[in-house]
């Protein structure tokens, strides 16, 4: 069998899990130990990513022509790619968590939704929170003026409701009406 036959179906494979991704990672794993890399494994499948070592080779020949090729700089020493086609800054989030722990984890690069960050802006990446983090602000911001809302009618009607409400508006009429006269009235 030809060194090419045994490529290809490796190269294919690569292609096909950056096809439709929104955000690939490229991190430097030496020095992590098994129970490491286990967790981080475990972390990023958690997360949607999918997170493989390839060859420098493999991975510069399946990016070729792709908005990933930016990243050919980085392919040097050992090399493995976290990639997620749902949330773009999973793999970012994910991999910056786990460095905390494990500082042998190094992050060179990574593209998100067509651009390039190095280390540093991959660091930026990492701190913003992910879609349904956001999304459940969104609604808490939402939700406040209603609560609040809700929370003014109930006090109105625990303090004898719509009749009370009635009864302060004729009164209340009553004392504006004296000054709208004198208001009105033209000066002599």
């Amino acid at each position: 069998m030809a060194k090419v036959e045994i490529k290809a179906p490796i190269v294919a494979e690569i292609s096909e899990c950056i096809k439709d991704a929104q955000s690939m990672v490229v991190v430097d794993y030496r020095g992590l130990t098994v129970e490491q890399d286990t967790e981080l494994r475990k972390s990023l499948r958690e997360a949607g990513v999918a997170y493989k070592v390839y060859k420098n080779t493999f991975i510069t020949r399946a990016i070729k022509g792709t908005e990933f090729e930016s990243l050919t700089e980085y392919l040097e020493g050992p090399t493995a790619i976290a990639v997620s086609k749902d949330d773009a800054t999973a793999p970012a989030r994910v991999l910056a968590k786990f460095a905390k722990t494990a500082e042998a984890l190094e992050i060179k690069a990574g593209i998100v939704e067509g651009t390039l960050y190095d280390a540093k802006g991959m660091g930026t990446i990492a701190s913003i929170p992910s879609r349904e983090e956001l999304l459940s602000r969104l609604l808490g911001s939402f939700k406040s003026p209603i609560t609040n809302f809700a929370r003014v009618i109930n006090q109105v009607a625990e303090k004898g409701g719509a009749s009370a409400c009635e009864a302060a508006a004729p009164a209340e009429a009553e004392a504006e009406a004296p000054a709208a006269e004198a208001a009105e009235t033209p000066a002599e």
